[in-house]
């Protein structure tokens, strides 16, 4: 029988943020979570809003470090690709974190993983699925 390999997935720091705080749409992250990987700019911005909520680092660590989440560096190319992205997604309000998940998305020819609507919105080479 042959085995099916499964695209590797980019988490958007909200598609993190809701698998680390159980909310809405965590099952679809969890289902993905041996593919996962996530731009170092968005682990950034996962750990830092886990902690506006009331995290700590330690428990962040303890909960994001046994996971097989890849982390990728933020490269020049994603620089590049982040910042031909800020014209065409100027209406949808996405921010440079926002930007930088689409880029390695679409470096890595991955389909994006969040939470945010408007990225339902974006009409651009990469794939974005909503997890809620």
């Amino acid at each position: 029988m042959k085995k099916v390999v499964v695209n590797r997935v980019v988490l958007d720091a909200s598609a993190l943020l809701a698998w680390l705080q159980d909310e809405v749409g965590h099952q679809i992250v969890d289902d993905h979570l041996d593919v996962a990987c996530i731009s170092t700019v968005n682990l950034s911005e996962t750990v830092a809003k886990s902690i506006e909520h009331g995290g700590t680092l330690e428990e962040i660590h303890t909960k994001l470090h046994p996971l097989s989440i890849t982390v990728i560096d933020f490269t020049e190319e994603d620089c590049i690709i982040a910042a031909s992205l800020r014209e065409p997604t100027r209406h949808l309000g996405l921010s440079l974190g926002d930007r930088a998940c689409l880029a390695l998305g679409y470096r890595l020819q991955a389909t994006v993983l969040t939470s945010e609507k408007e990225w339902a919105k974006y009409d651009g080479n990469v794939q974005v699925k909503l997890i809620r």
